[in-house]
């Protein structure tokens, strides 16, 4: 558990992430028909990694940024590179209520990693949490798991990507500070695609139609990034991660308003699940931090 347990802030922080990552999977929908994922990838860090030094520069933070942990960095990234190009397929190939329900696995795998890795304790809260999350998000997506589609198969493959690295991340806010985090997700991310997309055929360069929506990513995804990590320097992950399922019916909404997919009753039954899901979480992680402070 972090030094400073502040459940209520990070769930505040928490909230930043959901839109911010509901905004960069709007920006992906709109520029997928015209860059594969290791381009918008590519084009997402470089705008990321612009903005990390700018911030830091004219804040002089540069200082934050170093070098010692270089190998944690390496995997992490390497890991999130991984999972990034899987969720951007996925989204290309499926509605964004189902890659958000299978993206949503991950924080079953995380309270199970987080445990076996960071030691953080499994509460029953967190375990109802967890699973009435799951379930609320079955009853809204309802995946057809008899006849698997390759978006099917590359939205949960992502899940675990991004699963190993929250916990990474976790890991790290012990030693980094976020500066530092940041600079080296755009900075190595940035290698990986500009690698990606020198193996690959030919390249597809921005045009005045997708550029807006790329400058949106590379932002979005920082941002996203940003609220996340600071959340994770507050509470344990096991904690943060169920709030998160409240970004699957804020998608289902997007997704019926910009483009025209189907909702019914039992979406708003399965997120009525996550928000009930959400409350027993938060329930009980205020409860953790109001125990120490008694005894």
């Amino acid at each position: 558990m972090p030094d400073t347990y502040r459940p209520a802030r990070a769930a505040l922080w928490m909230c930043g992430s959901i839109l911010s990552f509901s905004m960069m999977a709007v920006a992906g929908r709109y520029v997928s028909q015209v860059h594969n994922t290791f381009e918008i990838m590519t084009f997402r860090s470089l705008v990321g990694l612009a903005i990390v030094f700018s911030l830091a520069l004219a804040n002089r933070r540069l200082g934050e940024i170093r070098s010692t942990r270089l190998k944690q960095h390496f995997f992490r990234n390497l890991f999130h590179f991984t999972g990034q190009n899987l969720w951007f397929f996925a989204l290309a190939s499926i509605p964004l209520a189902q890659v958000f329900a299978l993206e949503f696995t991950s924080p079953i795998w995380v309270i199970v990693l987080s445990f076996l890795f960071l030691g953080e304790r499994l509460t029953g809260s967190r375990i109802i949490a967890a699973g009435l999350g799951f379930l609320g998000i079955l009853v809204v997506a309802r995946p057809d798991f008899s006849a698997l589609e390759p978006g099917t198969v590359t939205a949960a493959m992502s899940a675990i990507f991004f699963a190993a690295t929250i916990i990474m991340t976790k890991a790290l806010t012990r030693h980094e500070s976020i500066v530092s985090i940041l600079f080296w997700l755009t900075g190595f991310q940035l290698c990986f695609g500009l690698v990606a997309l020198v193996l690959h055929d030919s390249v597809t360069w921005p045009t005045m139609m997708t550029l807006p929506w790329l400058a949106v990513i590379g932002a979005a995804g920082l941002m996203a990034h940003y609220c996340l990590t600071t959340a994770l320097s507050l509470a344990p992950a096991s904690f943060l991660m169920p709030i998160d399922f409240a970004r699957l019916p804020l998608v289902v909404v997007i997704g019926m308003v910009l483009f025209d997919e189907p909702a019914d009753a039992l979406v708003l039954l399965g997120g009525g699940i996550i928000i009930l899901a959400n409350w027993i979480n938060l329930r009980g992680g205020n409860s953790a931090a109001v125990k120490p402070a008694a005894i």
